[in-house]
Order: structure tokens, then sequence, then C-alpha cells
């Protein structure tokens, strides 16, 4: 701790240095400021919708339910642009894929290394979506191996669709 109190104050005092000698002299002349270039602040979103030319493609498997297994496109438009694509419940993916929008938080983002998952097997279903959210590329993955897992699954449904499984059960806790 005694190191990070001395780092500390040998860059306070490195800094107040720098600061001392940018402090103009007395007679002086005084410099115009730099124009700095304006930056371009890209698509802008209101109320957490989703930014305009959002594409996902979904494909699932072996989800339960025969008729929501294949390859599915998903677009997003803008708030008042309509939500399309093949995908058998656009207007609903789409909605919550603003929740998350609206939330900061990415749907897509993968269990953490260290993360406490229950051992639960909920099913052979797997998943992969690709594409462009929010302006970011995608291509994420998902299955069903683990407690996890299966929550980060569902808290995507209905971009994912309800994946049935009657063997899931619990047997014990570990680091995913």
């Amino acid at each position: 701790m005694l190191r990070r109190l001395v780092l500390t104050a040998a860059a306070t005092t490195a800094s107040l240095a720098a600061l001392a000698a940018a402090v103009p002299t007395a007679g002086a002349v005084p410099r115009a400021p730099i124009p700095l270039p304006l930056l371009d602040p890209g698509p802008r979103e209101q109320d957490g919708r989703s930014v305009p030319g959002d594409r996902l493609t979904v494909t699932t498997a072996e989800t339960g339910n025969p008729r929501a297994d294949g390859t599915y496109e998903l677009t997003c438009g803008s708030e008042n642009g309509p939500a399309g694509g093949s995908h058998p419940e656009a207007r609903a993916a789409c909605d919550r894929l603003a929740e998350f929008a609206t939330e900061r938080r990415d749907p897509f983002r993968p269990v953490d290394g260290d993360a406490m998952c229950t051992m639960q097997h909920g099913g052979p279903a797997t998943a992969r979506i690709t594409g462009t959210w929010r302006g970011q590329r995608v291509d994420a993955r998902f299955d069903r191996t683990n407690g996890c897992e299966i929550r980060r699954w569902e808290t995507l449904e209905p971009v994912l669709p309800t994946a049935r499984h009657d063997d899931a059960r619990t047997t014990r806790t570990t680091r995913a």
C-alpha cells in the first residue's frame, strides 16, 4: 500500500509540474485555440430501439419443437419501422432486443468463465446468431448444457424459440 501512495504522490507532482509549465507567464502572447474536427456520432437510438438496419440470422436445432428448428432472418427497423424477415415471432423478437438496448445489456455475451453454474442438462438444443445488432457484429452460440446456458437461452426468448426437454435435472454445481 505504501508503494501506491508513493506512486500517486509522484504522479501528482509530475502533473502539477506539467500544469505550471503550461501556464502563460506575464507578457506572453496568448495562443489561439486549435479547432478540432467534429466527429460523426453515427446512428442514434431513440428509447432503446434498434438501430435501423439491425439484421440477424438465427439458426436453431433440436429444440424439441420441429417447427422452431431451422434458419430464420430477423430484421428490426427503427422505432416506426416494421420488424421483418422469416422469423416466426419477428415483432416480439425485435421488442425483446429493444428491451436489452434500453437496459444497455448485451444478450449475446457468453457466460463468464468463472461463473458458478448448476450442472443441468436442458436438452440438446443449439443455436447460433450472426449478423448486426446496434451497429455491432454478432456471432454468438447458445446451448442448454448447464444452468447458466439455460438461463442465457431463456433470457433471449422469443429471439430464440422456447426449447422443450423433459429430462432436465440438477445434479450439482460447478464452475463453467
